[in-house]
């Protein structure tokens, strides 16, 4: 096969975004733009990919995937410009050349492939994909050859365009592919001759047809694919059909979204079958949810991983990790930094933060768990919380594995509670105290007065009391 290689113009400092920010950085669905068009160009089998830098260089290339190059257009003369400034990083090679805006993230790469597949069987010197639009408003026209209407003579840009040709619903998308051989020289002829003083690389479509060189056009069967990102508007417009996209794969691979108008999921959000998603869900990061999972109503999971049969509703899950069977809200928060075991039972209004949790653990009601470490089959009850932070420093808790902690319990850090020991209702532990196992200690400031006694199941751990 015929090398393909790729360059990406990301040089435009986007001024309709009204940014300080340059414009291939704004994220959708989770990642910048510009990230977006260099994942449809690899999956589309172009190496290298080299993408053309301006305006905030050296932010963009800080976001740039690894193995992606980059180059410098210095001052910004128009898009053959930026073309020609990649011409050292793919001096040598031959095959053809993907073109594409670093604005356009919503191109397929399978859209790609077959472009590249139409411009090979046709022998072009170049190929252009196309659209058919409704309303091709503020587009360039795309004029074909009365005799050969599979070929290209012309763009016309719509401020130069006559009555018949804004007439014309077949728009330029901004995505090329072209011979090497043909590009270059056909570059060294694009003129400055416009408003701007600009050299336009769609000038090279009427350069090479003048020349007798083949131009093919391929149109894209949607044409949502060839929206550019010049505003918030158009940014906010590509979310929804990122977010549709999104939601539409997962629902294809068994997972449940009840209302996709009230659901937003990132792209890079991966999430096991049968797992139901409730409106007013969103997640986010590079989550990975098990199966069997119910998310919501209103759930946040950010960047976080769930395993099978999860119950989250109505709460926030932050850089956490969660086990199987887990029972979440409502109105609960999982920090970043949280470690759930399974079958952990996390009732109302109760927060996490850099802890783990171990198995079969409940906290049931208003409670807050702050650099805790806490065992196996402990009970936390209603209002309990672990004063970690001093006015300066943070301190941890320790929970031996079936201890009781009565409601309203304060345990003031560094404070170590032992197996199956025991707090009364309101007892504040004072920090660096020790509850030693299976003992109970109750009072402000608690002391230890006896050995436990609690009520308890046949199993002869503790019954939860929520």
């Amino acid at each position: 096969m015929p090398q393909l290689a790729a360059i990406l113009l990301a040089a435009g400092e986007g001024t309709r975004m009204k940014s300080a920010v340059p414009k291939v950085m704004h994220a959708l669905g989770g990642k910048p733009l510009l990230n977006w068009v260099v994942q449809a160009a690899r999956a589309a089998g172009a190496a290298p990919v080299v993408a053309v830098l301006g305006h905030g260089a050296e932010h963009v290339q800080a976001i740039l995937p690894a193995g992606v190059q980059s180059v410098r257009q210095r001052r910004p003369l128009g898009t053959a410009d930026a073309v020609l400034a990649a011409r050292a990083a793919l001096a040598g090679r031959g095959g053809d050349i993907l073109v594409l805006c670093g604005d356009a993230p919503l191109l397929r790469a399978r859209t790609l492939r077959r472009l590249v597949a139409e411009h090979r069987r046709r022998r072009a010197a170049a190929t252009m994909l196309t659209a058919v639009l409704a309303d091709p408003t503020g587009y360039g026209r795309v004029v074909r050859v009365p005799a050969d209407p599979g070929a290209v003579a012309r763009i016309v840009e719509e401020k130069d365009a006559g009555a018949s040709e804004r007439r014309i619903s077949e728009v330029n998308s901004g995505a090329y592919v072209f011979r090497a051989a043909a590009l270059w020289p056909a570059l060294a002829r694009v003129q400055n001759r416009n408003r701007k003083r600009e050299f336009y690389l769609t000038d090279i479509i009427g350069i090479l047809h003048a020349r007798g060189q083949r131009v093919a056009a391929r149109r894209t069967e949607d044409p949502e694919e060839i929206l550019g990102i010049n505003s918030r508007r158009d940014l906010a417009a590509a979310e929804r059909i990122c977010n549709r996209r999104t939601l539409e794969a997962l629902m294809d691979a068994g997972v449940t979204v009840l209302d996709p108008g009230q659901t937003w999921i990132e792209a890079g959000v991966r999430i096991g079958r049968d797992t139901v998603i409730l409106p007013g869900t969103r997640i986010t990061g590079d989550s990975v949810i098990g199966r069997g999972c119910v998310l919501g109503p209103a759930a946040t999971i950010d960047a976080s991983r769930l395993g099978a049969g999860v119950k989250v509703r109505s709460s926030a899950v932050e850089g956490s990790r969660v086990g199987a069977r887990v029972r979440i809200g409502p109105y609960s928060h999982l920090r970043a930094g949280t470690i759930i075991a399974p079958g952990v039972y996390i009732g109302n209004f109760a927060e996490t933060n850099r802890s783990r949790v171990g198995r079969n653990a409940k906290m049931g009601h208003v409670c807050y768990v702050g650099d805790a470490l806490v065992g196996e089959n402990v009970n936390i009850g209603a209002g309990t919380i672990t004063a970690n932070f001093d006015g300066v420093n943070k301190h941890p808790t320790r929970i031996g594995k079936n201890a009781f902690l009565g409601s309203g319990t304060i345990l003031v850090a560094p404070v170590w509670v032992g197996p199956k020991a025991m707090t009364g209702a309101g007892a504040v532990v004072k920090r660096n105290s020790r509850i030693p196992a299976g003992m109970l200690a109750v009072g402000v400031p608690a002391r230890v007065i006896k050995a436990r006694r609690s009520p308890a199941g046949r199993d002869g751990r503790p019954r939860a009391r929520h």
